[in-house]
């Protein structure tokens, strides 16, 4: 396939070394401190300077070609697992999935499927990062979908959103970002749970997120796939079948028969992959200034735990804000 043309800077001028004008920018930007650090306001989503910057470079640099395949999330929502899990169906034919060399038992789900931005993209530059990848390209992102290059949706490129119980992902989400901060800045769960109501948290908030997701997926559903975390855990089997069809690269009938879907399944489940050395040290990339090792993106996968941390009023309080912010779309919960 074709590689997309280069797309023309957008306006906001991006850093790229301390005392850039760039800089004047981003310091005009809302800000507003909270969970490790200032985030700012940029294009109506809350992110940290380092990812705005990022996320800037992104649209003005990045050239996506007609055949990628942008794998996105919001954060903790299961990006590892459909990281594996997409990798392991489009590559089969030549990394069969029972192989004992294959990527996975060695290799970080993220490494293997980079993300688009990085909150210091502008010191991993772009061509050697991403452009080098030979097509078809498997691409994550925790950016909105309205923050995209606008040349994703104009080339067609398909892409696949796993969205989560928002109570669930809170839950997640503050136990991840009390892994990755120092001990003096972990954040309380009342107060996290507060701004994440609020709207405030990590490219939030996350109604707009899904809903930007979900609003395409309805327009286009042959073209976005728009999956649950729930439902994925339900019924891993139905829903790998599924995402392979939706990939071009469906289960013959003979793989169905000798269990290869159940071999993905098995291979991709947080059991066998958090258990894997690659997955248990090592660092995979700094967010926000921060190293993050392999461990924190496993905890425990389950579904419904917040009802160990959200009281009934909590519950209710958050039910209540995501019930009005997706009244009428159709997306529930």
């Amino acid at each position: 396939m074709a590689e997309g043309r280069q797309l023309e800077a957008q306006s906001v001028v991006v850093p790229t070394a301390t005392g850039d004008k760039g800089d004047d920018i981003l310091s005009s930007l809302p800000t507003r401190e909270g969970w490790w650090t200032t985030f700012v306001l940029y294009h109506g989503c809350w992110m940290t300077p380092q990812t705005a910057r990022s996320v800037s470079l992104v649209r003005a640099q990045f050239a996506p070609r007609d055949d990628d395949v942008v794998l996105a999330t919001y954060p903790k929502c299961g990006t590892t697992w459909l990281k594996a899990l997409a990798f392991a169906i489009t590559n089969r034919s030549s990394h069969p999935v029972g192989a004992g060399d294959h990527p996975l038992l060695t290799q970080s789900p993220h490494d293997l499927v980079p993300f688009i931005e990085l909150p210091f993209r502008h010191i991993h530059p772009l061509a050697a990062a991403l452009d080098a990848i030979p097509s078809p390209r498997l691409l994550g992102t925790h950016m909105q979908h309205h923050l995209l290059p606008p040349r994703v949706d104009e080339l067609g490129c398909r892409i696949v959103y796993l969205c989560r119980e928002p109570k669930d992902v809170i839950v997640s989400l503050w136990h991840f970002i009390n892994k990755v901060i120092d001990d003096d800045l972990s954040l309380d769960f009342d107060k996290a749970f507060e701004m994440f109501v609020d709207g405030f948290s990590s490219v939030g908030p996350i109604w707009n997120h899904y809903l930007g997701y979900w609003n395409k997926h309805v327009e286009e559903p042959d073209r976005v796939l728009f999956l649950k975390y729930d439902d994925m855990m339900a019924d891993p089997t139905g829903h790998v079948k599924k995402l392979a069809e939706f990939l071009r690269v469906p289960f013959t009938d003979d793989e169905v028969d000798a269990g290869v879907v159940e071999e993905v399944v098995t291979l991709c489940s947080f059991e066998k992959l958090s258990r894997l050395p690659v997955n248990s040290s090592g660092v995979v990339d700094r967010i926000g200034g921060r190293l993050v090792h392999n461990s924190a993106f496993f905890r425990k996968g389950k579904v419904e735990e917040w009802k160990n941390y959200l009281t009934e009023e909590m519950a209710k309080k958050l039910d209540a804000v995501v019930e009005e912010k997706l009244k009428g779309s159709g997306l529930t919960f």
